[in-house]
């Protein structure tokens, strides 16, 4: 039910605001030091930067949030993917920033990737081996094959949702 929920507000936004906003209230490191945007780690979460992007990340969030969802139950599941996601955005946000540095070049990172890489950490941990090997390599592929066709892609937000994920799950369900 919460994955059909999330699923419909990112629809909704993505309806209603387009890419609009992505500016403002996605991830921007260029607002970083202004605490006015501190709202951005949680709005980033739910803006995509295409259609295509949308459809990616509401497959794979309809595909694993509901097993998830089924073990974990609603409110545990919703907190995960909330709490997991901006703690992505925070980690994202510092890459971002650091990486600001070296290229001079303002990146906005949006999306629910990172969220839901969160969900795959999770689950990686509940699995046995051999899922969790395909789950790994699930993330390797959609992190860096869309950076050989030149898609700008931001497989450091995928990798850090995962680890955030899998950490957790380590803590949490010995």
């Amino acid at each position: 039910m919460v994955t059909y929920i999330l699923i419909c507000i990112n629809c909704l936004i993505y309806l209603f605001v387009g890419q609009n906003f992505n500016t403002i209230f996605g991830l921007n490191a260029g607002f970083a030091q202004n605490f006015i945007f501190s709202f951005q780690p949680l709005t980033s979460m739910f803006l995509h930067g295409s259609l295509s992007h949308l459809i990616m990340n509401m497959v794979v969030l309809f595909q694993f949030g509901s097993i998830l969802e089924r073990n974990l139950g609603h409110f545990r599941f919703l907190l995960i993917y909330i709490l997991g996601g901006i703690a992505t955005s925070f980690l994202t946000l510092i890459y971002v920033y650091y990486m600001l540095y070296f290229n001079a070049q303002v990146v906005t990172v949006v999306g629910a990737s990172g969220a839901i890489c969160v969900l795959l950490g999770v689950l990686s941990f509940l699995t046995d081996k051999e899922t969790r090997k395909g789950l790994v390599i699930a993330l390797l592929l959609m992190s860096f094959a869309p950076l050989f066709f030149g898609v700008n892609i931001a497989w450091y937000a995928h990798l850090l949702g995962f680890a955030i994920g899998y950490i957790y799950a380590k803590m949490s369900f010995k």
